[in-house]
């Protein structure tokens, strides 16, 4: 956490008066960008499809008790993770992106990147 500039820091996380604490990236306009989960559960992408803005990042969350992956050829590949583990992707390419769980070939989600 960084202070804003002309404010007063009294004691261990306090901060005194009317000033705005800034979060990394948040001056830079990186604060716009959401973070969106898809969960993985019951060999399905929930939401199948999700639809997010460029520079947005996604997080799979595997809550099968098997490995699975999140795998757009060419845009992007999780590899395998396994159980009770996540991945995360920044959304960087315009378009629509239809992933795949390569070890389960009837998993199939998009991704809608704007």
């Amino acid at each position: 956490m960084r202070i804003a500039p002309g404010c007063l820091a009294v004691g261990a996380g306090f901060v005194a008066g009317a000033c705005v604490l800034a979060l990394s990236g948040g001056a830079s306009g990186a604060g716009d960008a959401r973070t969106h989960e898809i969960v993985i559960q019951g060999l399905l992408y929930l939401p199948e499809t999700l639809k997010v803005r460029r520079g947005d990042v996604v997080v799979w969350i595997n809550k099968d008790p098997f490995p699975h992956t999140a795998t757009a050829p060419g845009v992007f590949d999780s590899g395998s993770f396994a159980a009770g583990k996540s991945w995360r992707f920044t959304a960087a390419r315009v378009g629509v992106h239809p992933y795949v769980c390569t070890l389960h070939s009837t998993m199939k989600g998009t991704l809608q990147v704007e």
